[in-house]
């Protein structure tokens, strides 16, 4: 019997198959599995065309028999079966694949899912096996053959005798060596649990005997074993099923079971797609966020499937980073896999389907937020920090398609409200969208700048998020309606008349101010007086890009530079300070510069910022009262 040559450019090729495809050896029953549903898809599809009755969908299986004795692992399936000839082009020919020249012949006819199509799946057997075996005889024909390699050394192909029509497969497993654990493969638990991972979906069984136990008839504590012959797989995906069909109960028993959660799922998208891409996906919205969702060890994606098998379980390309949340799978019959089918190509059909699984997300939560609001302020609760991420990440190129969906407190409702719907409230004489920036709702409610916008009756949005501020200035508008802080400089409040005044009295305390300003001794960049303030005597705002609660997030990461904002310190001038303040410059500037420093502590103190000498400012407050 003559050893033949593989037909690939050079064994070299195949020795990467079986050494650097795949990250994952387990992957080889997958692969394996695939091959024997794909050549029963075959011999089930032409029994139809032919009108032969002689065989039934119900008669077709899988099987899996471990051998640790003999150190052989056999998959074999009652499918088509291969000739001689079939055998020598489909297992001598690397990345020859006889399925995808199958459904090729067959594309214009409907319901034809055959998973293999590169031709290298069965290779992988490689990586497991020193020596595989395949004994085929096809369907119809009263001739078996045997084809057998030892890998790179070649195969050979010598007529046999096999009972039925079908493939069988016989790896010959590996001896152990080193850390390389070969005999989990004969391990009856191991391979259930990789069955269930890849292959749960494929509609064939897939049996195996199963050693089990059982109480003894007629004993109360005497157990017996005996050996079943177990279905490994479910077969029909949940996410194939119409809609209609399954059950509120059904969707959340599948998550909790499916990806581990304890609490049934906050939401469920369920979407079966046709055309340019065709899909099912079955996508859930968690009630919590995982305890490790806004860590580094989080790791986003959704489970990929091609016709029910698992190709990976984090596919990170089929989600943007500002829905990282969700969770579920996407099943495809017609991805573009490359040759490790562990690895998608990033090609024109996985954006496709990304990119509508993005709309259709986002489309979930715009309903949401319409018709369960309650429901979605629960789900904002815990993800809206990351649509904020967003909204920030790559310059602000998300901002038009995810800025509805965000929620900010309102100083006017009392609750979480929407930049849509703060716009439609705004006063007709209302240049600015107000926020006001703090580390809680009652912090940013206390700022002494918001006393004049809530006299006039404007709204203001309270962000106490650290990526808040960063979002709604990479957002600079919304509605062409332009954010501005309470902090700013200017709040657009004042006439022109009221504005000239204003001018006016700066000028005439033009030195006061300055000398107060080389008293801070370069703390800040100015000493002006105020326009906002009302009761207060003092507040802080800044001047260029970064504000004081900016200035906070950025100074809390872990980084050898520190930031600092551009402060003014504001004086309300209609303030009995203010006079006190007028007569210390005429009589004791000694005593003013003790006052200022006071009122620029006091401002830091109102804006939540740590003061550097909190001794030093209470030896000031004692020595006044004194």
């Amino acid at each position: 019997m003559a050893l033949k040559q593989f037909k690939a450019e050079s064994k070299r090729v195949l020795d990467l198959m079986i050494n650097s495809i795949y990250t994952h050896r387990e992957i080889f029953l997958r692969e394996l599995i695939s091959n024997a549903s794909d050549a029963i898809d075959k011999l089930y599809y032409r029994t139809l065309s032919d009108g032969d009755t002689g065989l039934n969908r119900d008669d077709f299986c899988i099987n899996i028999v471990p051998n640790k004795e003999n150190r052989t692992l056999t998959i074999s399936d009652n499918g088509c079966g291969m000739t001689e000839e079939e055998l020598d082009n489909n297992l001598g020919t690397i990345a020859k694949s006889g399925s995808l020249n199958f459904k090729k012949e067959n594309e214009s006819k409907e319901d034809i899912e055959i998973i293999g199509q590169f031709g290298v799946g069965f290779y992988s057997a490689f990586m497991v096996s020193e020596q595989v075996t395949v004994i085929s005889k096809p369907y119809g024909s009263d001739k078996a053959y045997k084809w057998q390699s030892a890998a790179t050394e070649g195969y050979t192909i010598e007529p046999c005798d096999k009972d039925q029509h079908g493939t069988t497969i016989i790896l010959k497993i590996k001896p152990n060596k080193d850390d390389e654990n070969y005999d989990e493969y004969f391990d009856t638990y191991t391979i259930k649990n990789i069955v269930k991972k890849y292959s749960d979906y494929i509609r064939y069984p897939i049996k195996m005997d199963v050693e089990k136990s059982r109480l003894k008839e007629g004993s109360k504590d005497e157990y017996e074993t005996y050996t079943e012959n177990e279905t490994l797989n479910s077969m029909v995906p949940l996410w194939r099923k119409n809609k209609n069909e399954i059950t509120e109960e059904e969707y959340n028993q599948f998550y909790k079971d499916k990806f581990m959660d304890y609490q049934n799922p906050l939401k469920v998208i369920h979407s079966n797609t046709e055309g340019t891409a065709t899909y099912n996906a079955l996508l859930f919205i968690p009630s919590k966020a995982p305890f490790n969702f806004y860590t580094k060890d989080y790791e986003k994606g959704l489970q990929l499937y091609s016709n029910g098998v698992m190709i990976m379980d984090k596919c990170a390309d089929l989600l943007p980073d500002y829905f990282s949340f969700v969770r579920g799978l996407v099943d495809s019959q017609d991805l573009s896999l490359n040759i490790s089918r562990e690895m998608l190509q990033h090609d024109r059909q996985l954006k496709i389907i990304e990119s509508r699984l993005e709309k259709k997300i986002k489309s979930e939560l715009e309903n949401m937020l319409k018709n369960e609001r309650e429901k979605y302020e629960e789900f904002f609760k815990n993800f809206g920090l990351q649509l904020k991420y967003g909204i920030y990440q790559d310059y602000g190129a998300h901002k038009e398609f995810l800025q509805d969906l965000l929620l900010f407190y309102s100083s006017s409702e009392k609750k979480l409200v929407t930049l849509k719907e703060y716009v439609t409230r705004m006063k007709e004489d209302q240049k600015y969208i107000y926020y006001a920036a703090g580390e809680t709702v009652e912090r940013a409610d206390m700022l002494p700048q918001t006393e004049a916008l809530k006299d006039k009756g404007y709204e203001i949005l309270y962000l106490t998020e650290g990526v808040d501020e960063f979002a709604i200035r990479m957002m600079m508008k919304y509605d062409d309606k332009e954010f501005r802080s309470v902090s700013a400089d200017d709040l657009g409040l004042e006439t022109e008349e009221e504005k000239k005044e204003a001018a006016k009295k700066v000028e005439e305390n033009k030195d006061m101010l300055d000398f107060m300003k080389d008293a801070l001794d370069g703390k800040v960049s100015q000493v002006i007086l105020s326009q906002k303030l009302k009761t207060h005597p003092v507040c802080l705002s800044t001047e260029g890009a970064i504000s004081i609660e900016m200035e906070k997030v950025l100074n809390s990461m872990p980084s050898d530079q520190k930031v600092s904002a551009q402060r003014v310190l504001e004086i309300n001038a209609n303030h009995p300070i203010f006079e006190k303040l007028c007569d210390l410059y005429k009589n004791n500037k000694d005593t003013l510069k003790e006052y200022t420093s006071l009122l620029y502590t006091q401002a830091l103190l109102i804006e939540g910022v740590s003061i550097e000498n909190p001794v030093d400012f209470s030896n000031k407050i004692c020595n006044l009262m004194i």
